[in-house]
């Protein structure tokens, strides 16, 4: 393995130090050859680290950042307005090379807007788009794009698809990972003309095009990768976790339902704790930011120790595998040149 250093916005999310400094102790510890960054206001980290009888060492320092940009801030507040906040100075480490990826459970939309802003889109790539893994019947899927982007050209759906198979190409190491298009139905027929486009696109590349797929195949695991515009993405992953806790619940429900069902529960319970176990969101946590030129991951907001932890390790195996590099050589074999030229925010700056 290599030596390599990650930067933490150890202010985002809704519970900041508490949860990222425990999570980094605990990476640091299972990973003698990572080195992490706690970027974020120096006396609170310090005194997280103080409560876990831990200090600071050369592999662990602290970046003082002033400024910390809050959960229902604005993009353009927090890029505008608070250029030395936590989640800033982290990426600008990233854009530096004092770090290989950086993480975060601050603003999702701060985040990308920061992100994209400083680090800047790949050659090939026009826009960004959210990754992240979910359970399936044969392992892992990953989907995307998962609300970066509302609105897509067949284009754009062509660059997530090709950004998607090359992640899951490098950390999962499978040769030829298989692409699938959400869409309505599995003909070549079905679909908006958006989609349609995208699947002759998808057919004439280079990838490993599977075809059309349903919702339902996301969890069969029909395919390695789904491919879908922001809006679709962002309306099937929160439809999944409502039925997750759904289930849950009515579950809960019925094993409490009279002392009969209660003591059937208790014959049940390692059962039900591997059933858990196994679908535990926070072992699926770390969203991926593919099409920058920076390795960026996103925890959910509400992570507790045990799934920032996850997106850490989301950090630390695309840096290690090299995914940036994989896409850009992606891009090139499929000959794909960016369809516009991004505006300069400059008086941002």
């Amino acid at each position: 393995m290599m030596d390599i250093t990650i930067s933490i916005d150890a202010m985002g999310g809704d519970h900041g130090p508490h949860v990222t400094v425990p999570a980094v102790l605990a990476a640091l510890k299972k990973d003698n050859q990572l080195n992490v960054v706690l970027v974020g206001l120096e006396d609170a980290i310090q005194a997280e680290l103080k409560a876990h009888k831990s200090t600071t060492s050369p592999r662990l320092r602290i970046h003082h950042a002033s400024e910390v940009v809050l959960m229902d801030e604005s993009p353009q507040s927090a890029l505008k307005n608070k250029k030395d906040s936590s989640m800033r100075v982290a990426i600008n480490l990233v854009k530096s090379g004092e770090a290989n990826a950086c993480v975060s459970a601050g603003n999702t939309g701060a985040l990308m807007a920061t992100a994209r802003y400083v680090l800047k889109m790949l050659p090939g790539i026009d826009r960004p788009a959210i990754a992240s893994t979910l359970p399936s019947e044969n392992g892992n899927t990953h989907m995307l794009d998962l609300g970066a982007n509302a609105d897509c050209t067949a284009e754009h759906l062509l660059q997530f698809a090709i950004m998607g198979a090359m992640l899951v190409s490098c950390v999962e190491h499978k040769q030829s990972p298989t692409v699938g298009l959400l869409n309505i139905g599995s003909e070549d027929i079905k679909g908006n003309e958006v989609v349609k486009q995208a699947g002759e696109l998808l057919r004439a590349s280079h990838l490993n095009f599977y075809g059309n797929v349903e919702g339902n195949d996301i969890f069969k695991g029909t395919v390695d990768v789904v491919v879908c515009d922001g809006f679709v993405g962002n309306v099937a992953l929160k439809t999944t976790e409502g039925l997750a806790h759904m289930m849950g619940k009515f579950l809960t429900q019925e094993f409490k339902k009279n002392w009969l069902t209660k003591v059937m529960a208790l014959g049940a319970m390692p059962v039900l704790k591997a059933f858990k176990k196994r679908l535990d969101p926070r072992l699926y946590n770390g969203a991926s930011f593919l099409g920058l030129r920076g390795i960026v991951v996103k925890s959910h907001g509400g992570a507790d120790k045990i799934a920032f932890l996850n997106a850490i390790n989301v950090a630390i195996e695309e840096a290690r595998s090299g995914v940036l590099q994989r896409i850009t050589q992606q891009l090139e074999i499929e000959h794909i040149r960016p369809l516009v030229v991004a505006n300069e925010e400059s008086d941002m700056q």
